[in-house]
């Protein structure tokens, strides 16, 4: 089997790296000593903002426009980091659209989008992505999952829960496919983390969210950041289709 040679800088691909949790994981893993690509459907100022906090130079941290509902933005996201640095070793897929709607009120079509962003994204990318790190002998898939793809979701669409679950079998598929070759591929299934973003969906229910969590409070972002670095680390070979629950209490298994 080939592996990355261990003087060599890993590159980490990171989609809806602009913000929210994705903006953690992004500094997580550049302080870890990879060069991150920070990507989002629309990098903006956020993203520029975060590279340069990383590196000002550019060089170990850069923005680059991927919206994960379109396979070929994965193409060529790849395809630009391979042509400049030779490889890419890490790919986490943290990208989401969250709804919250009660199952009856969820139009079809808005169901199946949001599992076609969610869930066909992370297909879109562990596929392209998987094919070129068969193709060098390694590589770390990381797909952020959720407990509401585990508990069905209590204080989100049934859209956003299902397309979770599904990334969960996903990770299950990516890794026995590609265990042979170097690659895992591994998830995530944080409960609540206090971001802007599940302070949003919580609102004025956010008191009595946190009373119901075993351990009484929210998650940290940070802590599961680097849970991230842990599982795209070389050392982590024999950790593979597993997922990583994180929730306070919320959800045992």
């Amino acid at each position: 089997m080939v592996g990355p040679l261990p003087e060599k800088i890993q590159t980490a691909v990171i989609t809806g790296g602009a913000r929210g949790f994705g903006a953690c994981a992004a500094r997580a893993l550049h302080k870890a000593g990879y060069r991150v690509i920070i990507t989002d459907r629309d990098p903006g100022e956020e993203a520029a903002a975060l590279a340069s906090e990383l590196d000002l130079a550019g060089e170990t941290a850069v923005t680059a426009t991927l919206d994960v509902s379109k396979p070929e933005d994965f193409e060529e996201v790849l395809g630009k980091c391979v042509e400049r640095w030779g490889s890419v070793e890490v790919l986490v897929n943290n990208a989401a659209r969250t709804e919250v709607q009660p199952v009856l009120d969820i139009d079809p079509a808005d169901f199946n989008a949001i599992l076609s962003i969610n869930a066909g994204g992370v297909f879109a990318g562990s596929q392209i992505f998987g094919r070129h790190f068969k193709a060098q002998g390694y590589g770390r898939i990381v797909n952020m999952a959720s407990l509401a793809g585990q508990n069905g979701g209590t204080a989100t669409g049934a859209h956003y829960a299902a397309s979770k679950g599904a990334i969960l079998t996903l990770t299950k598929v990516f890794a026995r496919d590609l265990a042979a070759f170097g690659v895992t591929c591994n998830a995530i299934a944080p409960g609540p983390m206090d971001t802007p973003m599940v302070r949003s969906v919580l609102g004025e229910n956010a008191a009595q969210a946190i009373a119901n969590i075993p351990v009484q409070h929210l998650g940290d972002p940070d802590f599961v950041a680097q849970m991230v670095v842990m599982l795209a680390s070389p050392a982590s070979s024999f950790v593979n289709g597993a997922c990583w629950d994180v929730n306070g209490g919320l959800y045992v298994r």
